[in-house]
């Protein structure tokens, strides 16, 4: 067998020489050892083709494709109903009729035939222009975004023995934060020996709750946390 090519690894092997497949291919997985007559021993690779246990190549099913979720209302072909309460596009209900009938009369209209209450039974679908209608939709929600607004905790920091200026602009400061619809924490600091005072903070926080009580509410009454004393004041 001098001369003998693999058909697996496309090696050759002679005499009592061994040939070593290297795994480099994804299309083999394996080596078997084959004898023949002759005194040559031949290592090659074997196909990673899968197969049964009868021994006959499996056969693999393709994966089925996942159809893509449409979004918006459903719409024209889209509709599962077999029957709608239709709205023509003038407004007016034209009462149940088949599913079909309706496409075909939106189609004659060149217009599209939109779900625009799907809980109904049936549900009520409208004879309209789908590409406006999203259009519209679209600029609504993003009016609406636009509306909203992130309630905010903004903080202001306070001491005991704060002066008349800077009392001052702290409020400025805390008024400003209601404006703009934010709660405002205020904060009142106590180092070295003012903790034993503590009276003092208590009676600014109780000022400041009283020159701000026509426009604030007292979400959270003063309470100690440590070596400070917090007090959340909330818009009306």
């Amino acid at each position: 067998m001098e001369g003998f090519s693999c058909p697996g690894c496309r090696r050759r092997a002679t005499g009592q020489q061994l040939m070593k497949v290297p795994y480099d291919s994804d299309e083999f997985y394996g080596c078997a050892l084959l004898t023949y007559d002759a005194p040559t021993t031949i290592l090659c690779a074997i196909p990673a083709v899968p197969v049964t246990i009868e021994g006959s190549p499996a056969i693999r099913r393709p994966m089925r494709p996942v159809a893509p979720q449409k979004d918006g209302p459903q719409s024209n072909e889209d509709i599962s109903s077999p029957d709608v309460q239709l709205i023509d596009a003038e407004g007016e209900n034209k009462g149940i009729i088949r599913t079909r009938e309706a496409l075909a009369m939106a189609q004659e209209m060149g217009l599209d035939l939109v779900v625009i209450s799907p809980n109904s039974t049936p549900p009520v679908a409208k004879i309209l222009d789908l590409g406006r209608f999203k259009f519209a939709a679209q600029k609504k929600a993003a009016e609406a975004r636009k509306k909203q607004k992130v309630i905010e905790v903004k903080e202001i920091q306070m001491r005991p023995n704060i002066d008349d200026h800077d009392y001052q602009t702290k409020m400025k400061a805390a008024n400003r934060f209601l404006d703009d619809g934010d709660r405002v924490k205020v904060t009142m600091r106590f180092r070295g020996r003012e903790m034993a005072h503590q009276e003092l903070g208590m009676q600014l926080l109780m000022k400041v709750q009283a020159e701000l009580a026509d426009r604030v509410k007292v979400e959270s009454s003063p309470r100690s946390e440590g070596r400070q004393m917090v007090m959340v004041l909330a818009p009306k």
